[in-house]
């Protein structure tokens, strides 16, 4: 059963950062794309940035870019979110997810599997 569980979201001040952290299980690094989405009230969910081992792909959502970092550690199961620079707008749910592909030019698979996930709220 694919399981993941993200943690680190909180309150932050526009211009602060924060790391959200993800711990999967049930599927190999190897074999999926790993990845975080976002879902803001009223909105619907988009793809933040995700990563495929398999085959290299990766993709930055342009409106995170150059202020967002991911990065994944397949020994133990992590991935993370390096997010810098947030704004106001950046506040909604960040879900970590894994899916079959990662594409760079539009993210994550039609379906990916979503975690439960954790809250940024960015006040100005």
């Amino acid at each position: 059963e694919v399981q993941l569980q993200a943690s680190g979201g909180g309150l932050v001040q526009a211009g602060g950062s924060l790391r959200l952290s993800c711990i999967a299980s049930g599927f190999s690094f190897d074999d999926r794309a790993v990845g975080w989405l976002r879902q803001a009230p009223g909105k619907e969910r988009e793809d933040v940035s995700c990563f495929s081992s398999r085959d290299g792909t990766s993709y930055v959502a342009p409106f995170v870019k150059g202020r967002f970092t991911m990065s994944s550690d397949s020994a133990r199961n992590m991935v993370y979110l390096q997010m810098n620079q947030l704004k106001p707008e950046d506040t909604a749910v960040y879900y970590c997810a894994e899916d079959l592909i990662c594409e760079e030019a539009f993210g994550m698979g039609v379906v990916p599997t979503l975690g439960q996930g954790t809250q940024v709220t960015v006040s100005s």
